[in-house]
């Protein structure tokens, strides 16, 4: 009697141990999955934050590259500025000789030839030598004529007067030409201007 007791006990210890040993089984893979699910969102959220840092960096990088191009053309520009206007303020001191240059031939225009012959020669070789120097520099003359019109961006009106058989805006005098350094105004040309009014 007493065995099969036993035997009852020890079959109930040995289901139940089963159930258990079951169980344990059925739970180990459950948290193993949860720990490879825990890992596999880890992983995606570093590879979001490593693409996050690349195009950051990648963004800087394009910004530098950016900025470098642009200081460079910068620098280009100076330079071809520097080349080409750097000699504006010499070129401006050298104007008023050119002026003296030509009022001398104008001034000895109404001597007898034979006075001042020698005279007109050597202003008209200085002056021939130094409109070449201006052309070698790109130094052009703005030489407005009597009738023209009035252009503020090449022309200084000096004064302003009325003047019979022309139209208001008109150039009626030339009192200096002006100057272009490339395509720079290195100097208006100076102008009396007709006021008189559309008949």
């Amino acid at each position: 009697m007493v065995d099969s007791k036993n035997d009852t006990s020890q079959n109930n210890i040995d289901a139940s141990g089963a159930d258990l040993a079951e169980q344990t089984t059925v739970a180990v893979p459950e948290t193993k999955a949860v720990a490879e699910s825990g890992a596999a969102d880890s992983q995606v959220s570093d590879h979001d934050a490593l693409r996050a840092e690349r195009d950051e960096l990648n963004d800087r990088l394009l910004r530098c590259l950016a900025e470098s191009e642009n200081a460079r053309k910068r620098a280009e520009r100076d330079r071809r500025e520097a080349e080409q206007y750097g000699g504006s303020r010499l070129a401006r001191d050298l104007l008023p000789i050119y002026d003296n240059l030509r009022r001398a031939l104008e001034a000895v225009g109404d001597a007898p030839p034979e006075e001042a012959a020698g005279v007109i020669e050597g202003v008209e070789l200085t002056l021939r030598e130094l409109k070449n120097i201006f052309e070698n520099h790109n130094l052009t003359a703005i030489k407005p004529r009597l009738g023209d019109s009035f252009d503020p961006q090449l022309h200084q009106a000096m004064f302003e007067a009325p003047a019979p058989g022309t139209k208001a805006g008109e150039i009626i005098q030339v009192m200096t030409e002006g100057f272009k350094l490339h395509d720079r105004l290195l100097r208006p040309a100076q102008v009396g201007v007709s006021s008189t009014p559309a008949g």
